[in-house]
């Protein structure tokens, strides 16, 4: 233990002694979470829409005003007729159209219902569904209030509704997307950081040489692995509660669940990606190559962790290999405990199973530096 401690203690000299490692550890990462965190979002506001009304009453004014006054839909301007919807659409100048047909009033007040057309850019689908799901909406509780306005007797008689739904949002009534996406940031950041630092820490001893006088002094390999991990360990537990104080006081995110049951699993969590990167640094020769090595894996960590995307939305064989993406299961932790409010009795499984990928990757990092001195 004591040869483990020197060690650490050594690791700690080197890494504060480089003031760029020092800026590359703490300041990357919060500047990287305030920007992602309003960058990286799934809110659509102020899409620009260009207005058709061919009706020019009351009624479709209304509509429109109440289209604009969510201040999710910016009108770019009106026109009488469809002419140069398609150039417009083309052009990118907007992103919808909203068309309001000839006799859209007269037909609401003589048969209680009335066409109403929304044209949409689908070149990003997300976006589009985002745009169609809040325009449904608005459109929807619209109509609602003409049909208690609208004088009964010119109308014909309201029928009963077949379903009456009644929603209601649990863990996130207000739809920030911020609650959702922070946490995943972190975890994201965390890993990154780590991950690259760890990746070139051998490789940069081999390049300056203090890897043979290292390897003859008296230290196992076990030793020799976990003080390399334990520094990094530490620093990227700080780094984490960084995050989280960012999270908490800047983005107001939700906390839930048990803040020690968070430590546990970032604690077991980054022991995997800690010797990850250690086994990333045990199979190259140079920095250069660890590093692209290590974006290698980073890149399909992040596309397959469910971060940006929903992993039940990927092809069966994606889901599958995801299930040993030690990020997904983090990511999927970190919601689960503080948006949620979730236990040990429900994220247990996935920690034990990150602990076990801990184990397994820490043995190949012993078992490759074997290889690598013998």
């Amino acid at each position: 233990m004591r040869t483990v401690l020197f060690l650490v203690r050594k690791e700690f000299l080197q890494i504060f002694r480089d003031r760029a490692t020092v800026f590359q550890i703490f300041m990357i990462p919060i500047v990287q979470l305030l920007v992602l965190a309003n960058a990286a979002t799934f809110d659509v506001k102020q899409v620009r829409m260009l207005v058709v009304d061919e009706d020019r009453t009351t009624v479709s004014t209304g509509l429109v005003q109440r289209l604009e006054a969510g201040g999710q839909f910016a009108i770019e301007r009106y026109q009488p007729s469809g002419a140069g919807v398609d150039h417009a659409l083309l052009d990118r100048e907007v992103t919808a159209v909203l068309h309001i047909p000839r006799r859209f009033e007269e037909d609401l007040v003589r048969l209680g219902r009335a066409p109403v057309q929304l044209v949409l850019n689908a070149e990003e689908g997300a976006t589009a569904g985002i745009v169609q799901s809040n325009a449904n909406a608005i459109l929807a509780a619209y109509a609602r209030e003409l049909d208690r306005t609208l004088p009964a007797l010119a109308r014909r008689e309201p029928r009963a509704a077949p379903l009456d739904l009644r929603t209601r949002r649990w863990f996130n009534p207000t739809r920030n997307y911020k609650h959702w996406m922070v946490p995943a940031l972190m975890v994201s950041l965390t890993t990154i950081i780590g991950l690259l630092l760890t990746a070139q820490n051998i490789t940069r001893e081999n390049e300056l040489g203090t890897l043979e006088q290292l390897n003859v002094t008296p230290m196992t390999r076990i030793q020799f692995i976990a003080g390399k991990l334990i520094p990094f360990w530490i620093l990227s537990l700080l780094i984490f509660s960084i995050g989280l104080a960012i999270g908490k006081l800047v983005f107001d995110i939700p906390m839930r669940g048990s803040l020690p049951l968070v430590y546990l699993a970032a604690m077991i969590y980054l022991i995997v990606v800690l010797g990850l990167g250690l086994w990333i640094s045990t199979i190259t020769r140079t920095q250069q190559q660890a590093m692209f090595v290590a974006f290698f894996v980073i890149l399909i960590f992040l596309l397959m962790s469910g971060l940006f995307t929903p992993v039940d939305s990927m092809p069966d064989w994606a889901q599958q290999v995801a299930e040993v993406n030690p990020v997904k299961h983090f990511v999927w932790i970190m919601r689960a405990v503080l948006v949620r409010g979730a236990g040990l009795e429900t994220v247990g499984p996935p920690m034990a199973g990150l602990a076990v990928g801990g184990v397994a990757v820490l043995a190949l990092a012993v078992a490759r530096y074997r290889k690598s001195v013998a």
